[in-house]
């Protein structure tokens, strides 16, 4: 198993693995992993591993748009209508 970065490293990095961004948002391993899953978090596959990578910025800001939207009672499938309509308009 591969050491993990430090938090500075992480911070400055475009790209974040899926654990990294629970360790800046604390927001659950399977939590993201769902959101995943679902096309609510986008990511890039690394070839030489197939890592999934996330743009650390439009992640987190992805996340907290999520956990807004989930606060104020949102279902998956309304945040899906809601992220998704919105690329073809």
């Amino acid at each position: 198993m591969s050491r993990q970065r430090s938090m500075e490293t992480i911070l400055q990095s475009e790209y974040v693995t899926i654990g990294e961004l629970v360790r800046l948002t604390d927001v659950r391993y399977s939590t993201l992993k769902f959101y995943t899953e679902e096309g609510l978090l986008p990511f890039e596959q690394a070839e030489e591993n197939l890592t999934r990578r996330y743009r650390r910025e439009a992640s987190l800001e992805r996340i907290a748009l999520l956990r807004r939207l989930r606060e104020e009672g949102k279902s998956i499938p309304e945040i899906k209508e809601l992220l998704f309509s919105d690329r073809s308009s």
